[in-house]
């Protein structure tokens, strides 16, 4: 092996004799589902031999070498500063020819972009809206093998399914090792509330180790009853009787697939978001004399300029709307996609301990509902449901109740699960390979296609996000051979994404010392751009106070800072929905929050793109337009009329909702320390941000940074029964309320705030 040293011929052989181990266990899986009368006489010797494997690092050792091979002979002509989105256009508009185009930007596409361009293709990747603005950003957030599709393969020895589980279990491992600042081990609990379950789902918990093999993350494990409530103290107590935890990956999926799209940037492929395929372009082999796909026509959808990009091969990788472009090619050709809707919500992170996710493998009608810490507050899902494609799905109240509903279930009697906690919720839609013998979604098969249509167009449908890199390099493999291209196998295996190499554990600490931000701030920064993060703080604005030195927040509960916007335009950010949904992931955790900030975001974004006036206003509708339908916005505004029973007569009620829409003048449902602070400023009183935060803070009680209706007129009701006494935000806005109504200036300690 000419060009490796002693020591890695002996890493190699090592390497190959555990790989000899982990292949005679899964020899034995095989055999389980070609022999079943098998299985109970290996079961116990492969659960012994696994427990064997978990002490090989032989996964590790595999991806240092993969690493090294992928990293070795790449060039990286964009590893210091990207190309901008216009020279990226301009590239796409003046080449002659690329040997692959793709259409869409999701994990699929761009992975399928990455692939080709490590492959010395001439790389091209289009995108109608912008990377990761679909399925691919509203994702559970796990990188995972299935465990219920492992189950499914068992109880119905059905071969495929199984296979697709040890693929992503593969995939899972090669993606935490290739964006270590993105994602991370995750450790989940699944409660057990009756004895003959604890034996069956450990059963099933361990094969899903045996089948990761030297790739499983950590060993699962059992739990006694009152382990469980130490680690899980908000779980349900009565008829507990233990707790299995298994691991599987979880990353902040839009920025992966940013990454990975960058990646690709970085390594040559012109890529460009807000640039939609009108039509393909075709043209008769001379050869055979057949009419193939050899391009699309795209427009810019910014400045509407249209313009041709030709290519020996275009893929198709659309997700949901992989019809659509394959009608593009065939009207008559019949759809091969399902789509079925996914909905999530967000709820504060008090619901669930820091690092410890819940499933619940049987809801009521069937569904898995997954219970998972994410970014410091706590995601809930998913539902599935037969939806139509839409480019702006909204979750639906139904869906959204009947995830609050499930968590209920599992939840401690003690923890009152409201649906005025739901910060934001989305529904994403999942682009299912068709069945012609299914009856429901929930038995499709996550499973991927790659088709080749008579006219060269290659289609990749189905799959997961976990297997994006196997799918993206069976796509190209397959365009390779039906295009004839000159290129050699996929590189992509080991290949760090951007910001990941120089990543580490404590490259935090450094921003902290080197830069003087917040610790909080720091370790964001670490964990959403790697190595990159030392540009982003060398952006950063000076504060003028004594700490943090640098870094100001676009809102105080998170920390997100204002030189991140700045940044997004660097990484192809062009509308501000880009920045509070995918560049940053405000929208997805927090809508009023989001809402706060969109002001500032619009004006930083303006200075960097030099947006009019006018464009700044169309900007900041877009963005609220789409927090209100497509991140649980409305659903939440209209559920604040439902309150609960309060002990006030019908013109006390009126009287206090008279108060209250005096600082809720667009009559929102809810105010905000913005909506006090105007108020306030109309009567020249001026109370520390600081200050009216905390006065807020005392009556919000889900800590979602507002103060709804119901809640205030619950505190209004606690007042008149004397439950509560010297409430600063009752004296406040009664304060006001009279200043208003007198036209004069109110004194501040007559107000209570601030003092």
């Amino acid at each position: 092996m000419k060009g490796y040293s002693a020591r890695d011929l002996r890493i190699v052989q090592y390497c190959n004799f555990t790989c000899m181990l982990q292949a005679y266990v899964i020899s034995v899986l095989d055999c389980i589902f070609k022999e079943p009368k098998a299985y109970c006489n290996v079961f116990d010797h492969s659960v012994l031999l696994c427990s064997f494997l978990r002490f090989v690092p032989a996964g590790y050792v595999q991806a240092q070498l993969a690493y090294v091979e992928a990293q070795g002979e790449l060039k990286v002509p964009f590893n210091d500063a990207l190309p901008t989105r216009e020279e990226q256009l301009s590239t796409l508009r003046n080449t002659e020819e690329f040997d692959v185009l793709v259409v869409g930007g999701g994990a699929t596409g761009s992975g399928c972009a990455l692939d080709a361009v490590t492959r010395n293709l001439k790389t091209a990747l289009v995108e109608r809206s912008d990377f990761s603005s679909g399925t691919s950003s509203r994702s559970t957030k796990l990188i995972h093998g299935g465990v219920r599709y492992l189950q499914k393969a068992i109880m119905k020895l059905d071969y495929e399914q199984y296979m697709m589980v040890k693929e992503a279990l593969h995939e899972r491992a090669n993606l935490l090792n290739i964006a270590p600042h993105l994602s991370a081990p995750l450790p989940i609990m699944l409660p057990v509330y009756k004895w003959w379950q604890l034996p069956y789902y450990w059963a099933g918990i361990k094969m899903y180790d045996l089948v990761a093999g030297s790739q499983c993350l950590k060993s699962s494990y059992v739990l006694s009853k009152s382990k469980a409530l130490e680690l899980f103290p908000m779980l349900k107590k009565d008829k507990l009787v233990g707790a299995i935890v298994y691991y599987d990956g979880q990353h902040n999926d839009s920025r992966m697939n940013l990454a990975i799209a960058l990646t690709a940037a970085r390594h040559g492929a012109a890529i460009a978001n807000y640039t939609e395929v009108v039509h393909l372009l075709k043209k008769p082999d001379p050869k055979t004399g057949q009419v193939k796909v050899c391009g699309a026509h795209c427009r810019d959808i910014i400045t509407g300029q249209e313009f041709d990009v030709r290519a020996k091969c275009v893929i198709n990788a659309t997700g949901p709307f992989t019809d659509s472009l394959r009608k593009m090619d065939n009207q008559k050709t019949p759809n091969i996609c399902q789509p079925s809707a996914g909905v999530h919500i967000v709820i504060p992170g008090y619901y669930s301990p820091d690092n410890m996710g819940l499933l619940d493998p049987a809801t009521s009608d069937g569904r898995v509902i997954f219970f998972l810490p994410w970014e410091k507050m706590t995601i809930a899902g998913t539902t599935d449901t037969p939806t139509v494609v839409t480019a702006h799905p909204i979750p639906l109240e139904d869906d959204i109740n009947f995830i609050l509903s499930e968590v209920r279930h599992y939840l401690s009697p003690d923890v009152e699960v409201r649906r005025g906690d739901v910060l934001a919720a989305w529904s994403g839609i999942r682009p299912l390979v068709t069945d012609p013998n299914s009856k429901d979604t929930q038995s499709i098969c996550r499973n991927h296609v790659v088709n080749i249509s008579d006219s060269g167009l290659i289609t990749i449908a189905g799959g997961k996000w976990t297997t994006y890199r196997s799918m993206a390099e069976e796509t190209l493999d397959a365009a390779i051979k039906a295009h004839n291209l000159s290129a050699g196998p996929s590189r992509t295996v080991g290949l760090m994404l951007d910001g990941g190499k120089d990543w580490t554990p404590t490259l935090y600490i450094r921003l902290v010392q080197d830069y003087g931000l917040e610790n909080e701030v720091a370790q964001h920064l670490a964990a959403t751009y790697g190595g990159r993060a030392f540009e982003v703080a060398k952006m950063a604005q000076v504060t003028g106070k004594r700490w943090p030195i640098v870094g100001k927040r676009l809102v105080s509960e998170f920390p997100y800072i204002e030189s991140e916007v700045q940044y997004a335009v660097k990484e192809y950010a062009c509308t501000a929905i880009d920045v509070i949904a995918r560049r940053t992931r405000l929208g997805f955790l927090n809508v009023q929050a989001a809402d706060e900030a969109l002001p500032l975001i619009v004006e930083i974004m303006g200075k960097e793109l030099q947006w009019t006036e006018q464009k700044k206003k169309e900007e900041l509708e877009g963005a609220k337009k789409f927090l209100h339908l497509e991140m649980g916005y409305k659903a939440r505004s209209e559920q604040l009329s439902k309150t609960t029973e309060i002990s006030l007569t019908a013109q006390e009620i009126a009287r206090y909702k008279k108060r209250f829409y005096k600082f809720d003048k667009e009559s929102k449902g809810f105010i905000t320390t913005v909506d006090v602070q105007q108020v306030l400023e109309k009567l020249s009183i001026q109370i520390d941000e600081n200050a009216l935060h905390e006065i807020l803070n005392e009556v919000d009680l889900n800590k979602n940074g507002q103060v709804e209706l119901d809640e205030f007129l619950q505190l209004m009701s606690a007042v008149q029964r004397g439950q509560i006494s010297d409430s600063r935000l009752a004296i406040l806005m009664k304060t006001v309320e009279e200043g208003l109504d007198l036209r004069r200036p109110v004194s501040v300690d007559r107000s209570g705030g601030g003092v």
